[in-house]
């Protein structure tokens, strides 16, 4: 090789470094800036809410607001407590329930369906995925709060002060919030053990473990992470999920009892946000702020669940 080929070979090589490390730079940069609009975006979110919620507070008085159980704004009334405790009710209900539909559905997506079938159903569960909440509202209003109205019926026939919904109650929201979240349930979770690697399995059959048993000992343990981070958004949509229980829970201030009309704190900012004024304004911004609190709470303690996972796994 020549001195001249040499050279232009050690100028090529020199240029394609300085090249990639220019882009590798504008990268970062470009990273950093998205990092910190994100950090920005959820401090203004939090200070506006506070900014926006607090006055309210010291208005009306804390407690007069989180263990009030009267909602009547003309008369200034604005106790929440019974708001506060439908929110925890139904989506610990729908989360307790659709978590283990959802993460069995997906461990018979990844481990046991056949490619066609799989292929099939995953097409069937993003549609799901994909429908606007307010259709899911119809449709429970086409169908479950009928069916729920001959349940309430049939149980409280012979009763002359239990007061008829119509259907429309806690049961019908919890199992509206049920169907909503499988989608995401069952993606994010059928994606986590699509990615166990499958040495693991092998060397579990290799073993003598059974299928069953190399699933629920060796798969879903490998991708419990995974089906964290797919609890975690299922209980982000449960619970701030307006529209559809809008249509089918009732919106009615009560105790979260079954049968009971009820009102979630979603649809307690949704329902009156458009003509409120003044201070009952005032005090729907604080039951976003309560709503905003409760998700950051969820957030921060499935987070701590999932890091000791990962330290114990490790």
């Amino acid at each position: 090789m020549t001195l001249e080929k040499v050279n232009t070979k050690k100028t090529s090589v020199f240029a394609s470094k300085g090249s990639h490390s220019g882009s590798e730079k504008t990268a970062a940069v470009i990273f950093t800036i998205c990092a910190a609009v994100s950090v920005i975006a959820v401090t203004a979110i939090t200070v506006y809410m506070i900014y926006s919620g607090a006055p309210a507070l010291v208005k009306v008085g804390p407690a007069k607001i989180l263990f009030g159980t009267k909602w009547e704004p003309t008369a200034g009334k604005f106790g929440i407590a019974y708001i506060i405790l439908t929110s925890i009710v139904g989506t610990a209900f729908a989360v307790l329930i659709g978590v283990p539909i959802g993460v069995l559905t997906a461990v018979a997506l990844s481990e046991l369906c056949t490619p066609k079938l799989k292929a099939v159903l995953r097409a069937a569960i993003e549609l799901l995925a994909g429908i606007p909440s307010v259709v899911y509202g119809l449709l429970g209003i086409l169908i479950i709060n009928p069916a729920m109205y001959s349940l309430e019926k049939a149980i409280y026939s012979h009763s002359s002060s239990h007061q008829f919904t119509g259907g429309a109650n806690l049961i019908a929201a919890v199992i509206v919030l049920i169907i909503m979240i499988l989608p995401t349930l069952i993606n994010v979770s059928s994606t986590a053990i699509d990615a166990v690697p499958q040495h693991l399995r092998l060397s579990s059959r290799a073993l003598g473990a059974t299928q069953i048993q190399t699933i629920f000992k060796v798969v879903i343990p490998a991708a419990k992470n995974g089906i964290l981070s797919a609890v975690v958004l299922g209980v982000g949509r449960a619970i701030g999920e307006a529209m559809a229980i809008l249509l089918v829970a009732g919106n009615s201030v009560n105790p979260p009892f079954p049968f009971n009309s009820v009102r979630f704190l979603t649809t307690a900012i949704v329902s009156e946000m458009g003509y409120s004024s003044g201070l009952h304004r005032q005090v729907l911004f604080t039951i976003g702020l309560v709503l905003f609190v409760f998700i950051m709470i969820i957030n921060i303690v499935l987070q701590r669940v999932m890091k000791r996972g990962a330290i114990n796994g490790d």
